[in-house]
């Protein structure tokens, strides 16, 4: 990395941590419609400090959710143009009473940063606007052309994503998206990221007696969802952690035998039974569990609930029960098909004395690039001279669905370029985002910038 810019960086590191803990201070939850004042507030944050770092054409641009924020710097003629995704909406902080720190008050100890957003995904939207920043900066111009979007709803599945880039084809136009909302393999390992699972989700609720029922009156006579609804859910995997829904697996990709090499070396088991705190894993048998995570399908209960839960007993067979599931899915898996197949299963294997409500939720098509694209390769010298290492040409188990919208209707190549950790308690209390990967990472986003048009001419 140019050495004028990495004194930059050094040099101003104080001044760009004050600014993003100002960011994560402001409570952004995009699901929580009492926060819809703040998801606002931090979108004018954004766009405030998009315009103070000198970048062009800075608009607030609403959508029938909440606003998408743009600005631009394109003076690299004759250069690709670079589209920066991220999205400034964080996840609900609940159970509150399990966080060590307040979580939309920042606090860095022993050089780690904790709160809400930090590693997923405010403090790695800050670092894409940085990296740009600190180029103009020394420089005055950037080697490539920047385009910044950044969204306040992919918390909840980015509903209004679709509908804005359409309407925006020729501003959003690029050669290549860079995202950086995954993660490394670990603290010292990056990671260029080519693959993701996709997504299905689904709600089913199953309704029993019009009303609850007292269980001394009535117990013995009627079905009680409950009693159903774990049957019901029984069927879904066999007993070697295959999912047992008909066609579930018909159009799952294989894994090339390099793959599969690249997941059995990554998988310590005996380290992430430690971290999690688990005396066994579990999943899908004939396959390691780097495998199971990267390039294998799954069928997963979030949450199974009815009847009573205050404390005490309540002698009730309630009226219904109702389960979340998400399916992680892999190329070539269809959402929308998974979703009938689902239906079809429940219907099936419905105990009597129930009616099924089945209701689709989020959804995500997974995705997939050639690991030879010369994007990657650019992706790949820029870890390897910010880490000293040789990164890893990975997949991840979650799935980021913006990257297909902006692939499918955009044509741009997705360069997947993240820096938390999956320790890093994302979604959970006491998120966090260590700083080492904050600087390494800002010296790799700039050496990408620099090392695309050698790759991309």
């Amino acid at each position: 990395m140019d050495k004028t810019i990495g004194d930059y960086l050094k040099k101003n590191r104080t001044r760009y941590l004050e600014q993003v803990k100002e960011f994560l201070s402001i409570p952004s939850i995009s699901s929580d419609s009492s926060h819809k004042p703040e998801v606002r507030q931090a979108a004018a944050w954004l766009a405030n400090d998009l315009k103070n770092g000198g970048f062009e054409h800075v608009r607030i641009f609403e959508t029938a959710g909440h606003p998408v924020v743009y600005g631009d710097f394109l003076k690299a003629k004759g250069k690709p143009t670079v589209l920066c995704y991220g999205h400034y909406d964080v996840q609900p902080v609940d159970p509150i009473d399990q966080w060590a720190t307040d979580p939309f008050q920042p606090v860095i100890k022993d050089d780690i940063i904790y709160g809400r957003g930090t590693s997923d995904d405010k403090g790695q939207v800050f670092m894409l606007a940085k990296m740009a920043e600190s180029i103009l900066a020394v420089h005055g111009d950037l080697p490539v052309n920047i385009k910044f979007c950044f969204e306040g709803e992919e918390e909840i599945g980015s509903p209004h994503l679709d509908d804005f880039v359409d309407k925006h084809l020729d501003l959003l136009k690029a050669d290549v998206l860079l995202v950086s909302d995954t993660t490394m393999i670990g603290l010292d390992q990056p990671a260029v990221c080519y693959g993701l699972r996709g997504l299905c989700g689904l709600e089913v609720r199953l309704r029993g007696p019009k009303g609850d029922l007292h269980s001394g009156v009535y117990g013995g006579a009627v079905q009680n969802p409950l009693h159903a609804i774990v049957e019901l859910l029984a069927t879904l995997h066999d007993r070697k952690g295959r999912v047992t829904v008909a066609g579930f697996y018909d159009r799952v990709r294989p894994l090339s035998d390099d793959e599969k090499a690249i997941c059995d070396k990554l998988s310590d088991d005996n380290a992430l039974k430690k971290e999690l705190d688990v005396d066994a894993l579990y999943g899908e048998a004939g396959y390691s569990t780097m495998a199971r995570i990267w390039a294998r399908p799954t069928l997963e209960l979030n949450g199974v609930f009815g009847g009573f839960e205050g404390e005490g007993l309540k002698t009730v067979i309630p009226s219904t029960a109702t389960a979340k599931i998400t399916c992680r899915l892999v190329p070539d898996q269809d959402p929308a098909e998974i979703g009938a197949l689902l239906n079809i299963h429940f219907q099936k294997h419905l105990p009597a004395g129930v009616k099924l409500d089945f209701r689709l939720m989020d959804h995500a098509e997974p995705f997939i690039m050639p690991a030879d694209h010369p994007a990657l390769k650019a992706a790949y010298q820029a870890l390897e001279e910010a880490y000293r290492v040789q990164p890893i040409l990975s997949r991840q188990g979650g799935s980021v669905p913006i990257v297909n919208t902006f692939h499918n209707k955009l044509g741009v190549a997705p360069i997947l370029m993240g820096f938390g950790l999956d320790s890093e308690n994302f979604h959970a209390p006491n998120e966090h985002f260590h700083l080492v990967n904050f600087d390494r990472g800002l010296q790799a986003l700039v050496s990408f910038l620099h090392h695309l048009p050698e790759h991309m001419h």
